[in-house]
């Protein structure tokens, strides 16, 4: 046995007990990669950086390969009690009870996914990472400032794209509330304790709405970890028709979202790694959108925004006339009402009426 597999042997025993739900290597599974027998060399051909700078940096940070996929441990799925029928596809084998996924499938499904970020980054379009499980907020917050994405780190507020006008406004009172602690003269006109309310509302706010304060419209992608717990902003993206790339775990069902890569979504390595070469994506889709310059649907977009103030300003006429069509409407429920015309041509009727009336008792 050489140096190289020695290292990764010594590598694979000191983290037994980082898996989750107390998983191991034994049997071999870290030691062999999917459909071969020989060992896999220590070297890791990507490594994720998360030293938090919010520069985006052109240069890919990670490699996604079946050498980074194992050293993650994106391979481990869950017990096999808990499985999905819908991820039998994607199960390579079983070892001590728990599935292991086919990695090479999930270098396949990440392909296409990793494609699709980067034709929506450079046609203009903008990406939202979702992650609110604990093993996942620190990758998601990272990766989203890094490539200069919104996130949803802490929680999914419900309607938060489906009712987005209402969770705009209360971005616009934590920009205003921001703006007014930071004034110090607006400060003087508040007591002491009307500040610490408003300093504990922004800390509320900044909470939940702080990664999407610079969101003005539906995000045209999102990247999800744990389908089974955002089940809230899957719906809600399913509704508004935007796609949705997710790690998907053998416990959850691969065909509710758009681009499923199979995945082991509790480990935070291998959430790490794929956050990383998410951000790696969007950032390569910039640099082809910046040399490609603005596309036909963005500047479509523009002219859209643009006409928006014009047709407002119509909005009062056409209620009017609805408000006069409605009067013109002759039975509501089987009730007549009389519209301006029948009134008019029965009073036409009742004049004469009445002057022929007074004729006879003159006679």
């Amino acid at each position: 046995m050489d140096a190289t597999t020695e290292q990764f042997d010594r590598n694979v025993e000191s983290e037994k007990d980082k898996r989750n739900n107390g998983l191991t290597t034994t049997g071999g599974v870290a030691l062999t990669p999917i459909g071969g027998d020989s060992p896999v060399p220590a070297n890791v051909l990507g490594r994720v950086d998360l030293s938090g700078a919010a520069q985006i940096n052109a240069e890919p940070t990670v490699e996604v390969t079946l050498q980074s996929l194992l050293q993650a441990g994106v391979h481990f799925g869950h017990q096999t009690s808990r499985w999905h029928p819908n991820m039998a596809q994607f199960i390579h084998s079983t070892r001590n009870g728990i599935h292991i996924i086919n990695l090479p499938k999930t270098m396949e499904r990440w392909k296409d996914a990793r494609r699709a970020v980067v034709e929506c980054i450079a046609n203009g379009g903008s990406i939202l990472f979702v992650g609110t499980k604990k093993q996942a907020q620190t990758a998601i917050i990272e990766e989203a400032k890094r490539c200069g994405a919104f996130f949803v780190a802490r929680r999914w507020l419900g309607g938060m794209l489906t009712n987005f006008q209402t969770i705009r406004k209360s971005i616009e009172r934590l920009k205003k509330v921001e703006l007014l602690l930071g004034d110090e003269e607006q400060r003087k006109r508040y007591t002491k304790k009307e500040l610490l309310m408003m300093d504990r509302e922004r800390e509320k706010l900044e909470f939940s709405l702080g990664g999407i304060r610079d969101l003005h419209s539906q995000p045209q992608v999102m990247f999800v970890v744990d389908i089974k717990r955002e089940d809230i902003a899957i719906k809600e993206a399913q509704r508004l028709d935007i796609p949705v790339i997710a790690l998907v775990d053998t416990n959850c069902d691969p065909d509710i979202v758009d681009y499923a890569i199979p995945s082991n979504d509790d480990a935070t390595r291998s959430i790490k790694l794929f956050s990383a070469a998410i951000a790696d994506a969007v950032q390569e889709g910039r640099v082809i959108r910046a040399q490609r310059g603005p596309s036909k649907d963005e500047l479509a977009r523009n002219v859209q925004a643009s006409q928006k103030p014009a047709q407002s300003e119509q909005r009062p006429n056409k209620r009017r006339n609805n408000n006069n069509n409605t009067r013109q409407k002759v039975a509501v429920r089987g009730v007549e009402i009389p519209t301006p015309d029948v009134e008019a041509s029965k009073a036409e009727e009742i004049v004469p009426s009445a002057e022929a009336a007074a004729g006879d008792d003159v006679a």
